[in-house]
């Protein structure tokens, strides 16, 4: 119920407001079944932009800390994503994948639209990065199509780091659903994963036009913390005197 007041009376008509979303191929959204949508992420704003546009429910995986944060601000952000809609999963361990493979299952086989952001992080410079594969997994275990969307200009509206957004317009645009019909059966073949995968992250680039890194979000954000944290090592800052 929250969901709905939500979308349309407290924070649907506040996001249209502030971020004017123009929506691109709102047709190749199903208006029934199951489908996943797969889509680029440039920001904290996209996990709200995208269903206060959609006229169906959509369920997100969300990163397990906006659910575990401390204080009142940790279980006001934490009560925030459930009363959404949004399922938490834990991006740690050797586990984390097949956790989070069986929640989209599950909201898969409850006929419903799962949202999912194949980079496994947002951005942090406004590139495209290389995707995981369990979106692949999902689709073949579901059945189900995946449609791809590209999220435009919510990178300069909210960059990470960024807590109240600029005024800013965005794009919300999405592409022809891929079928993936032809591999069932073939959620094991890691090349087959591997192909799917890129097939997906490649229609969405074709709708984002991003430039596009072949490697890992989480990977080079990891490179970049540890070589600014050794350059500060190298070159402390004097204290002003």
């Amino acid at each position: 119920m929250f969901y709905y007041v939500l979308k349309y009376v407290l924070l649907g008509p506040l996001l249209r407001l502030v971020f004017r979303p123009r929506i691109e191929g709102l047709e190749h959204i199903p208006s029934s079944g199951p489908a996943i949508v797969a889509g680029n992420h440039l920001s904290f704003s996209d996990h709200f932009l995208m269903p206060a546009i959609l006229k169906r429910r959509i369920t997100f995986l969300a990163k397990a800390e906006y659910f575990t944060g401390p204080g009142i601000k940790g279980r006001l952000t934490a009560a925030f994503f459930r009363s959404a809609g949004q399922i938490p999963v834990d991006r740690s361990g050797k586990d984390a994948g097949q956790a989070a493979i069986r929640e989209g299952l599950g909201v898969l086989r409850k006929n419903e639209l799962l949202g999912i952001y194949p980079e496994g992080t947002r951005s942090h410079d406004g590139r495209l990065y290389k995707g995981k594969v369990g979106v692949a997994v999902m689709a073949l275990r579901a059945q189900v199509p995946v449609i791809p969307c590209a999220m435009i200009g919510t990178f300069e509206a909210q960059p990470p780091g960024k807590v109240i957004p600029n005024i800013h317009p965005v794009v919300i645009r999405f592409g022809k659903p891929l079928d993936f019909s032809r591999y069932a059966g073939m959620e094991h073949e890691k090349a087959i994963l591997r192909a799917i995968t890129d097939e997906i992250m490649y229609a969405i680039l074709s709708l984002s036009e991003q430039e596009y890194v072949d490697r890992y979000a989480a990977v080079v954000k990891a490179e970049e913390a540890a070589e600014s944290a050794a350059n500060a090592r190298k070159f402390p800052r004097m204290p002003l005197s």
